[in-house]
């Protein structure tokens, strides 16, 4: 979850659908005003001219989006932070980009006059008189902020997050709204279909307002992960948790960017970076069971008084998604034929996963299979040949801050998906590869140099003969 910023407080979240329908229209009617103005612009423009205008009227828009999600809160500024981890691909320009990121750096958090009633509704009077709540956030996000309480009983520390009230109840109009708002400002590529993705907004979100859920998937994490010293998942505690209360006891940390993180030296940076990926990795090969939310704001750094004693803190289990046993088997053959370079077995496993029809073209198919077998580079044998040798110390680790893999991924994934053969992947991938991306930046941001080929090979089986 982010940590809150000295952003205005702000003293109510606008509820109800017809409110928070005029907050968006407001935003529709002044992004509508700065579109035909550029219109207007662009017909006394030519050549470099235009696309620097269009530019410029794309920044305005995100600018005027995000300051406006960012007062809503909720669904659609869920929506705004999605934007902004796309924007490349969606070929937003960077100053728009970070603009929408101001939605996960620099939410304004909510005044506790107006949250504190929520807290007092669900857990009752009894239950509140034994916690001594912070009225000052740890931390604020889309749907709901962070304090911190000690519990008089004891004095252990805990962290309370609150769910901002009518968020829940608000879900299902505000992304009906954001739908039009985003097709009106022309801000997404043309003929990208915006549904698909509010679509499994939708879903992602009905979950994680249940706070009953993230609880039960804390739980699970912490028996899953138990015994792991790599790790710290808070402790729960249910008496203080319902249905929009989670209380968790209170993990001291540091950011991953912090100064004093990156100044670890490169064995410990790397040590971590393991972790990171290990965690991953089990997580989808061994439990089916992944945390798709990259956000750092959800991780934190305890450095041990040795090295082997620094762990990870894994702070927000909101995002948590099962996978289906037939998408998985799908999709870990796909990964199986991009590390063993076998472009038929990538094929095979794109027509299980509905990427391509069995008609696909030979050209359509090895497009995607390059596609693959560029994403598990940071995974291929240290001597091998290719484009991602240049990116390797002299013993073969990869160096994951120097790489320049994401850009070639996304000019290759718009390459394949040229062809009129390519569908629409799954939805089980928007998420999915928002956690991929997410490792690998986690990675880069600590300026890893791994050998992680051992870290994939124990779930690759074979190469078919």
């Amino acid at each position: 979850m982010p940590q809150s910023t000295k952003s205005a407080v702000l003293q109510q979240v606008r509820s109800g659908a017809l409110l928070r329908g005029l907050g968006l229209a407001s935003a529709g009617m002044r992004m509508g005003a700065r579109l035909g103005s550029y219109s207007l612009e662009s017909l006394f423009a030519f050549g470099n001219q235009r696309q620097e205008r269009r530019q410029r009227m794309l920044t305005e828009q995100a600018r005027l989006l995000a300051d406006e999600l960012g007062r809503l809160k909720g669904s659609v500024m869920k929506v705004g932070q999605l934007l902004a981890l796309y924007g490349e691909q969606f070929h937003l320009p960077e100053e728009a980009v970070d603009a929408l990121r101001t939605l996960q750096a620099d939410s304004p958090p909510l005044a506790w006059s107006a949250l504190e009633p929520v807290l007092r509704a669900e857990l009752g009077e009894t239950r509140l008189t034994e916690l001594e709540v912070d009225p000052e956030p740890l931390a604020a996000a889309s749907l709901g902020q962070v304090h911190r309480a000690r519990r008089r009983i004891d004095g252990r520390t805990l962290c309370i997050k609150i769910q901002y009230p009518g968020v829940a109840e608000a879900i299902d109009s505000d992304l009906d709204t954001m739908g039009l708002l985003l097709m009106f400002s022309q801000m997404l590529p043309t003929g990208f279909d915006s549904r698909e993705l509010l679509g499994e907004i939708r879903g992602m979100l009905h979950q994680e307002v249940d706070y009953r859920l993230e609880l039960a998937a804390v739980q699970q994490f912490r028996e899953l992960l138990a015994g792991d010293n790599r790790f710290r998942v808070p402790e729960p505690f249910p008496e203080y948790s319902s249905q929009r209360v989670l209380t968790l006891s209170y993990e001291p940390g540091l950011p991953v960017e912090s100064p004093d993180v990156q100044a670890l030296d490169q064995s410990r940076r790397n040590r971590l970076s393991e972790a990171a990926l290990d965690l991953f990795l089990r997580e989808f090969f061994e439990w089916g069971l992944v945390q798709t939310d990259p956000h750092f704001g959800n991780y934190r750094v305890q450095l041990g008084p040795t090295p082997d004693q620094d762990r990870l803190v894994l702070l927000d289990f909101g995002a948590v998604r099962h996978f289906s046993d037939a998408f998985l088997r799908a999709y870990y053959e796909m990964v199986r034929g991009a590390f063993w370079k076998d472009k038929e077995r990538v094929r095979q496993a794109a027509v299980a996963l509905n990427f391509l029809p069995e008609s696909a073209t030979a050209s359509t198919a090895d497009n995607l299979a390059e596609m693959c077998f560029l994403v598990v580079e940071p995974f291929e044998a240290a001597g091998d040949e290719g484009p991602g040798r240049a990116w390797r110390t002299a013993d073969g680790a990869y160096r994951w801050g120097a790489s320049d893999l994401p850009k070639r991924v996304a000019l290759a994934a718009s390459k394949a998906s040229l062809s009129l053969s390519f569908r629409v992947p799954p939805k089980e991938f928007l998420f999915l590869h928002r956690k991929l991306g997410g490792v690998f930046v986690f990675l880069a941001e600590l300026d890893a140099e791994l050998d992680a080929r051992p870290l994939l090979r124990r779930y690759m089986g074979e190469p078919r003969r």
